[in-house]
């Protein structure tokens, strides 16, 4: 199978195994223009690389995507990162892109495709091979380069709501006065808790050469950014609470960003979803560190290789 992940600095792009076995996994950086066609074209140029350097015979391509992702048509209602319409076709268009892509003589004639969101993808991940196994009701939250991504597993199946758009938990708010969120409000878990909001409470600037995401996870364990962990994981307690109180998870993976705040500051963050949960104070949910390098990689494999594994005879037909 091959395996893409948009980010909103860059792509990502892997052969994927059985098991959440990943190889030949590559990192790009986003093209110049990133209008939908475009960048999902260099996303089908990225797996079709691989592809045809590649002994294996591919037979699926999924895609997982930094926002929204409605179900089961496939459209994308808010690429908050990127130049798209609302309601982009995005399911359709990769589609394309992948048809007209070159995979090599050994890819299947008629490449079966899929896109999701990325947080969902990332939680089946860990559901499925990291730190969320054996989990009922497991609540993934993450912050990758830029905002703040959830999902939820139930009894080992993704909750995604009566169109796909369930647990977009980066909007919800954790303090009105708080910094300007893409959606147009303040103070949302995108806003508070992802890697821009850390170099601001920290009066840093990150190096616009460098991508962002590993830069914050370096000043997350800066001793001297102490303050500034804090007052985020604050922020992100508040939110993580607020979620315990409607899902009632019985655990909770941190993964990006959020894994290394937890790192950082465990009781700090504990206390403060123990203080605003309602049950808090009686029996806590336990907080996980992430698991899954790649997870949402891994998660769009595991997708891709769904329906070959629930008819494995028509999966192989030419």
């Amino acid at each position: 199978m091959l395996a893409a992940q948009l980010h909103a600095d860059g792509v990502s792009a892997a052969l994927a195994g059985l098991g959440g076995r990943l190889h030949d996994t590559v990192h790009l950086p986003l093209p110049a223009d990133t209008a939908p066609e475009r960048l999902l074209a260099a996303v089908a140029e990225a797996g079709a690389g691989l592809a045809r350097a590649s002994r294996r015979r591919i037979l699926g391509f999924a895609l997982a995507l930094p926002n929204p992702v409605t179900e089961p048509d496939g459209t994308a209602l808010a690429a908050l990162h990127f130049d798209w319409p609302p309601g982009a076709p995005v399911a359709e268009l990769f589609a394309a892109q992948v048809a007209r892509a070159d995979l090599g003589p050994r890819a299947r004639g008629a490449l079966p495709t899929a896109v999701a969101n990325d947080a969902n993808l990332a939680a089946l991940a860990e559901h499925r091979h990291g730190a969320g196994r054996d989990a009922r009701h497991l609540l993934l939250v993450t912050s990758g380069h830029r905002g703040v991504g959830g999902a939820l597993v139930v009894d080992g199946r993704l909750h995604t709501g009566s169109s796909g758009l369930a647990l977009e938990v980066g909007h919800l708010t954790v303090d009105p006065l708080g910094r300007p969120c893409a959606c147009g409000n303040r103070g949302c878990l995108n806003a508070e808790t992802d890697p821009e909001a850390l170099f601001a409470a920290a009066k840093h600037r990150p190096d616009p050469g460098r991508p962002l995401l590993p830069q914050a996870r370096e000043l997350a364990r800066d001793p001297a950014a102490a303050d500034a962990v804090e007052h985020v994981v604050d922020r992100l307690g508040l939110g993580l609470a607020g979620l315990v109180n409607i899902l009632n998870p019985d655990r909770i993976v941190l993964s990006g960003l959020h894994l290394d705040l937890l790192a950082a500051a465990p009781d700090r963050l504990a206390a403060v979803v123990a203080e605003r949960c309602l049950w808090g104070r009686s029996g806590r949910v336990p907080i996980v560190p992430a698991q899954v390098a790649h997870a949402g990689l891994v998660g769009a494999a595991e997708l891709a290789w769904e329906p070959c594994l629930d008819d494995p005879q028509a999966a192989m037909a030419p």
